[in-house]
Parts: structure tokens; sequence; C-alpha cells
């Protein structure tokens, strides 16, 4: 059984633990089968490396920060304070130059900052915890930190467009061996705060679609023009890096297969009895 609290954190038990893990094997499986290596990047960003994307522009409504105490002021805030203690007040943190990122790609085009790639470019994947400041939380369907493996592309336009096409084919085709009723849906990032003056996603993010179950994104495809290669000075060939990814809530996976085979050992089963 899932114990979730009411401020967006849960506990996988055991079985829903294997759940996740195999569900995610299959997606390691798409990765090996295009040249995608593997990368493990540190669970906090720079604020700075987040700024080269108007993060704090666009998304003001998801910002986390991971911020160092002053222990001279905690130890007389701690001699005074109830316990246990609720909430840490603002004035004994630090002014914080990290970040808890809301996507995992993110890590991705930092790391690949000012490389010239040929213009086939290349194909990464990594599995991040992510942390998104929503107004509400609910269960494993909308976590304060959940798991996102994304498979990224940075190449030629073309590659980057193919990356998606192959993608939408594979993940469509997973979902049909489930026995999932999925939609392809044409969205904007659901993340995204509409009403910011200094709103950019619809000229950054024209493409996304988003794989629907139940009315709940399961993962999603994304394609970003050059815009991570112009702010990350990454080229392919001649040109400025085009990117795209696929990426996959995987908490949001191991609800949705629960549902469909009744519990989460009988998902196992069904996905590590795929061909």
């Amino acid at each position: 059984m899932t114990t979730a609290t009411d401020n967006g954190l849960s506990i996988l038990d055991g079985g829903q633990l294997r759940l996740l893990r195999a569900v995610d094997t299959v997606f390691r499986r798409f990765a090996d089968g295009w040249d995608a290596p593997e990368f493990r990047f540190p669970f906090l960003m720079r604020t700075a490396d987040l700024d080269r994307f108007d993060y704090y522009d666009n998304f003001p409504h998801l910002g986390l920060a991971a911020t160092r105490l002053d222990p001279e002021r905690v130890a007389p805030l701690l001699a005074g304070a109830s316990r246990p203690l609720d909430l840490v007040p603002t004035d004994v943190m630090e002014p914080s130059g990290f970040a808890l990122p809301s996507a995992a790609c993110y890590a991705v085009y930092v790391d690949l900052a000012g490389t010239a790639l040929p213009a086939e470019g290349t194909t990464r994947t990594t599995v991040g915890t992510c942390f998104r400041n929503e107004n509400h939380y609910d269960g494993l369907q909308r976590l304060l930190g959940f798991s996102m493996r994304e498979i990224v592309r940075i190449g030629s336009e073309d590659a980057a467009k193919q990356h998606i096409l192959r993608a939408k084919d594979a993940v469509l085709a997973l979902c049909a061996e489930l026995g999932l009723d999925v939609r392809l849906e044409v969205a904007t990032d659901p993340f995204f705060d509409k009403n910011g003056g200094k709103a950019k996603m619809q000229r950054l993010f024209p493409v996304k679609e988003e794989f629907v179950v139940e009315d709940l994104a399961i993962g999603s495809v994304n394609y970003h023009r050059n815009f991570f290669g112009e702010r990350c000075a990454i080229s392919a060939g001649e040109d400025t890096a085009h990117t795209s990814c696929l990426a996959f809530g995987l908490e949001r996976w191991v609800h949705v297969l629960t549902r469909r085979f009744g519990s989460a050992a009988a998902a196992v089963a069904a996905v590590e009895g795929l061909g």
C-alpha cells in the first residue's frame, strides 16, 4: 500500500518499487536500441545554469531552492522554538546557488555546453528525481518529488524530429501490448504559467504531445527547436543543435499499470512478460 501525506510525499512499497524498476527497464531498452548511453547527474543544479533557460521567468511557480542554514542563527531559533519544528523560517537561510530541477533533461544540455557534435548528433538517457512546487498533490499521480526517465536527442533538426517520430511509435506500441487505453494529445506544458507576462513556452516548446491514460499524462514527447542549442552553445555539424526528448513519469506508470492489472504483482508479471 502507498502511504501518502498531504504535501506531495509518497512511499512506494516493495511491489510498487519492483514495478517501477520493471517498467524503467523497458524504457532503458528503448534507449539501448537507440544507442543512448545512460548518465546519472547530480540531484541539484546550479541556479545560474537554470537561468540560462529563462527558468525563473517561465516557471516562477515551480521553483524550489536548496539552501544552507546559518548555524549561528539556527541555534538561537531552536532554543526557543516549539517542537517538533514544523517550518524553518527564511531568516536563518543563506542565499542559495542551487535548485531542485523540475525536469531531468536540463542537466543533459548543460553537460554538453560548448560541444561541437557531428551533424547526426548524440542521444543520451538519464533518470532523475524531479521536483515541482504544485498547488495541489494527488497520490502517485501528482507528487512534489518524482522519478523522471528521459531519452534526449541532440543533433540536426531532422535528427531531433525523427527521434520524436520513433519515440511515439515505440510508446504507442508498448501501450498496446500492455492493453492501456492511451491517447496522444497535443498540449502546452501543464506546468507553464500561462498568465506570466514574460511567458515564452509557446515559442520555446511549440511541439509537445502527451501520452494520456485516464486523463493522466504518463509521458510526453517534446521538440525544443534550437533553443537549448543556442543557450548552451551546442552545434551539430555546421548548425546550432536542435533537441527533442521522450519523458516518462515513472510513478504515474506505477499508478496506471496497477489500476490496469489490479495489483502491482500482476502488473510486474505483465511488464516482465513483454516480448
